[in-house]
């Protein structure tokens, strides 16, 4: 199917998207072709991205997201943290009471940022991994750039 999604309003192209997942539930292998990120990762197992007719990127969605994730974090706790010098890529105070914080382990161990968080009430955590979109542009950006 080459772009199954394209010129259909949003009630029709679920409908097709529920359709191939019907699809692949039953064993079902289909083709896709699209340009449309969000629609890939949802539907499909396995990807292969193209540039200029060269595989750039080929993989399941999550041996390509585990590869080119960075160990980035983002931490929202109740007290500013100490000693993050080394792994502060932006922090920024969210009210008097509640901080924001995107760390970058630079290939240290978890338990450093564990120790990092351990004094304070720490409210949302979540890996930073990055989206198909995102990793096709800069795998796409850096071979235009090598």
């Amino acid at each position: 199917m080459d772009e199954p999604f394209s010129g259909f309003d949003p009630v029709n192209a679920q409908l097709i998207k529920e359709e191939i997942l019907r699809l692949k539930k039953e064993g079902t292998t289909v083709l896709l072709s699209s340009h449309r990120m969000e629609n890939v990762e949802e539907i499909c197992d396995h990807v292969a991205m193209l540039n200029e007719s060269k595989k750039v990127l080929d993989g399941t969605i999550t041996e390509l997201k585990n590869k080119f994730k960075g160990d980035q974090y983002k931490v929202i706790c109740q007290s500013p943290i100490s000693n993050t010098g080394q792994y502060i890529i932006q922090s920024e105070s969210k009210t008097d009471e509640w901080f924001e914080y995107y760390l970058k382990l630079n290939g240290t161990s978890n338990e450093a940022l564990l120790e990092l968080i351990n004094h304070t009430e720490v409210t949302h955590f979540e890996e930073i991994v990055p989206s198909l979109e995102e990793i096709f542009f800069n795998q796409v950006k850096g071979e235009n750039h090598a």
